[in-house]
Order: C-alpha cells, then structure tokens, then sequence
C-alpha cells in the first residue's frame, strides 16, 4: 500500500523557444520509493530533472514538494526542504580529502558534534574508509562519484535526487553504486534519472519512461521491457 505523495508535478512544461523539452507532465511520487526515470537522448528526463531540483525555472506548471510550492526556486532553497541533489558533473572539493568533502556537506546542516558523527557514519555505509584520508582529486571516476554520494547522504535528506549516478562507470563499478542506492533508499525517497536499462534492472524499482517530453509509460522494468512502445523509442526495435 502507497502512502502519502511526498513530490509532484502539475502541468509542469518546459519551452526552448519552440522546443517542448517537457510538455505538461503529471507526476507522481510516493514517500520511500525509489523511482527511476529513463527514456532515449532528448526525451526531456534531464530537463524535468532540472526543473525539480531548481536548475531551471519552468515555462508553466508546478512542483509540489510536501504540499511547497518549489517552482522557480534556487537549488539551495530546494535543498533546505531537506532534498539531496546530486547532478551528472560531480560537485566536489579536488584539494581536500574524502573525509573532509563529507565533513563540510555534513556541517553546512548539522552542529560540529553532529557533523563528525554523520562523518564516520557516512563513510562506513558507503565503504570509504579506506580511501578516507586520499584527496579527491585523485580518485578514479566511480570513487569520485562515490564520494559525492556520500555528500548527499551525510546532510541526511528525506529525499534524494541522483542525475545519471553511474554514467562512466565499469561493470563493477555500477554493480556497487546499485547496492550503494537501495542502501540510501532504505532511509530516503529516491529520484533516479538514468539512460542505462541494466543498471535500472540492478536497482529493481517502479519505472517513469520519457519520449518527446512527455510520459510515456510507467510500471515495472519486467513490463516495460516488453511494451512495444518502448521498443520503438527507446530501444529502437522496429516490427516489420
């Protein structure tokens, strides 16, 4: 049984001049899901992204998030409402080490005795200790990655918003930020936008397809797989 709807959009439409990047998208998301967002280049899940986390302001609609209007606010004025945002290019700090990337995400919220606390909680949950005190700058790309995962998660939001977290990633790599997202998502509700299906199938959880800025379908990987209509978007199969 679903519980209460913690985001939502109404109507929400976002115009380039005469490109419909998102045309007047209904959406709805559950407290403790975890739903992801795909579709083909262009299919508008990044610009919706964008007008969720406050990247863009949308050319008409809203986004309700818990009953607040978030429409045209500033990413920082979403992130107060207790949302963690994570976009495609990571956000963080090459000079200083993994310890203290998370530290300073963990004081921008919290008081010093509760930012060392989520500090040390934060790196054994997503398995960093051994790279702790290794700056950042020199990670591989998936720990880079990683890191700022645990930049989102040490500021303890209800609700977190990943944009393609395991873009550039090896098969391995990919394997544990899957395990890393359902961990996350045992504690906050979870947007996903991704374009790899395997990586979705990893993560097991309700599907929202884009195509044209517009949603197309939604239901579960196993039944989108094998709608047609996602064949000939996304997966480019043609019946003859």
């Amino acid at each position: 049984m679903r519980g209460e709807i913690v985001l939502e959009t109404r109507n929400l439409s976002m115009h380039f001049g005469g490109v419909k990047a998102v045309d007047r998208v209904n959406f709805n998301l559950w407290e403790n899901e975890l739903r992801c967002l795909i579709g083909p280049n262009g299919a508008g899940k990044s610009t919706f992204f964008k007008c969720l986390t406050g990247q863009l302001t949308p050319t008409a609609g809203e986004v309700v998030i818990r009953d607040f209007s978030a429409t045209g606010r500033e990413p920082h004025e979403v992130a107060r409402l207790g949302v963690g945002i994570k976009t495609q290019v990571p956000s963080v700090f090459d000079g200083l080490t993994v310890e203290e990337n998370i530290w300073l995400s963990a004081r921008k919220w919290h008081g010093a005795a509760r930012s060392q606390g989520l500090t040390r909680d934060t790196l054994e949950r997503l398995r960093l200790g051994e790279i702790r005190s290794d700056l950042v700058g020199r990670l591989a790309h998936g720990q880079r990655q990683w890191v700022e995962l645990g930049m989102v998660v040490a500021a303890e939001p209800w609700l977190v918003l990943l944009d393609e977290p395991a873009a550039g990633m090896t098969h391995e790599e990919t394997e544990r930020t899957a395990e890393l997202i359902r961990e996350i998502n045992q504690t906050a509700t979870m947007i996903v936008v991704e374009h790899d299906m395997q990586f979705i199938r990893m993560i097991s959880s309700r599907v929202t397809v884009f195509h044209e800025g517009q949603i197309l379908i939604e239901d579960t990987m196993d039944v989108i797989s094998a709608d047609p209509r996602v064949r000939e978007v996304y997966l480019g199969h043609r019946r003859a």
